[in-house]
């Protein structure tokens, strides 16, 4: 399938041309052209990064989550004088 038949090729090309005028027409190309390059390698340099990366990031066995440590036993010490009944448990 064709998307441009010969006809609105040559209505596009004059349309260029009365647009950007028969001198900055090259100059626009040009442009065209750089940009073009420029976003082709950035894409290709993205992707390659984005491939190290995945070889890179190989996941490593999780690490058992520590466990707190059991708080001693609180002694509870009795005031001088109290009795044993007075004492928290």
């Amino acid at each position: 399938m064709r998307l441009l038949s010969p006809g609105s090729l040559l209505l596009v090309t004059v349309f260029a041309v009365l647009l950007f005028g028969g001198k900055r027409l090259p100059d626009a190309a040009r442009a065209l052209g750089r940009s073009l390059r420029i976003l082709k390698s950035e894409g290709k340099a993205l992707r390659r990064e984005f491939d190290s990366g995945r070889e890179a990031a190989v996941p490593a066995p999780a690490a058992p989550a520590a466990r707190p440590a059991a708080e001693p036993d609180r002694v509870v010490k009795a005031a001088p004088g109290a009795s044993r009944t007075d004492r928290a448990a």
